[in-house]
């Protein structure tokens, strides 16, 4: 029987949710260990300020994912040498190779990073002595669920830090998770912290910071791909997630392999594989840019992958630097 892409993108978003859930113990204890610095720290509503980064209806922002355009296109090395003056929105995962290819808060003095997973793993985004070196002049947005031991790497760092909420459960009401914790930070911080939907990925969060949270006009994406290259073999594309792919299409073994789909996109005439995870994220971030503001501009400067179709300006990323200086 045929699923319509519908039909999948609720299946996958309900599946995507058990997932998280089976997280929650520790959603509960990161929170409760970090909350006197929350207490104590700075809410993303206040980095604009921090920056000192005057919006205006020319301003831009460029999120930077390590999707595999990235390196295809060699547009880390484009940026460092560019002289691009907007700001920077960099995925955690890619931070030391953007750091590595000249991208630094030095150079480009409105730099961002953005960390959204609950997980002692993405310690790695950070350990490594060039985010040390700079880690005083990179601000850094990250969810009152971040663990404990990443956030005692960027103070250790001495990074800028900036709280932020994920909303996953609101449907929940004054039950859900996002209402306790919102309502145990205003306890003494009567403003509270902003919050954001993520799409399940920090690309997609890292968008939703540059206009929500920044409220920056044009965003631009680099290696925000949602897909593979069309080449990459089977083997590599199964070995990633391969339990919440499986999760995802209630199959086993190999059977996934039927759900990867080959995606031409038109507007840069190429082609992308796209597993169970990267459908679900590619769909839901399109579906997000199509109801996002209408002064919000999404310009997808990938060159590659599957963001493309309603309120999507596909153009080459020499084209973005060279039309939007801030």
């Amino acid at each position: 029987m045929k699923h319509s892409s519908s039909q999948f993108l609720s299946s996958a978003e309900n599946t995507m949710q058990k997932i998280h859930y089976e997280s929650y113990d520790k959603w509960i204890e990161n929170f409760s260990i970090n909350l006197n610095l929350i207490w104590n720290g700075n809410s993303a509503k206040n980095i604009n300020k921090f920056l000192n980064n005057e919006v205006n209806e020319t301003s831009s922002a460029i999120v930077i994912g390590r999707g595999p355009s990235i390196k295809k296109n060699n547009h880390l090395k484009m940026l460092a040498e560019s002289n691009y003056d907007g700001t920077i929105v960099c995925c955690d995962g890619a931070l030391i190779e953007a750091l590595k290819n000249g991208i630094t808060p030095e150079k480009f003095k409105k730099f961002i990073v953005t960390s959204i997973e609950p997980y002692r793993r993405i310690e790695k985004y950070y350990l490594d002595e060039l985010v040390k070196q700079y880690g005083d002049k990179i601000s850094v947005i990250l969810p009152v669920i971040a663990d404990p031991n990443v956030v005692a790497i960027l103070n250790e760092y001495k990074m800028n830090l900036f709280w932020i909420h994920l909303l996953f459960d609101l449907n929940e009401g004054k039950k859900s998770f996002n209402y306790i914790t919102s309502q145990i930070i205003r306890s003494k911080n009567n403003k509270g912290l902003p919050a954001i939907q993520t799409g399940a990925n920090v690309g997609t969060s890292s968008w939703f910071i540059a206009w929500k949270i920044l409220d920056i006009p044009n965003v631009c994406l680099i290696g925000i791909n949602h897909g593979w290259e069309e080449d990459d073999p089977i083997d590599k594309i199964m070995s990633h997630g391969y339990e919440d792919k499986t999760k995802i299409v209630n199959t086993e073994d190999n059977g996934t392999q039927k759900f990867i789909k080959k995606i031409f996109n038109p507007d840069f005439k190429c082609y992308c594989l796209q597993d169970p995870i990267y459908q679900f994220y590619s769909e839901s971030f399109k579906e997000f840019i199509s109801r996002s503001p209408s002064w919000v501009n999404t310009i997808n400067a990938t060159e590659g992958g599957a963001i493309f179709g309603d309120r999507i300006l596909c153009i080459k990323f020499s084209k973005f630097l060279d039309g939007y200086t801030h």
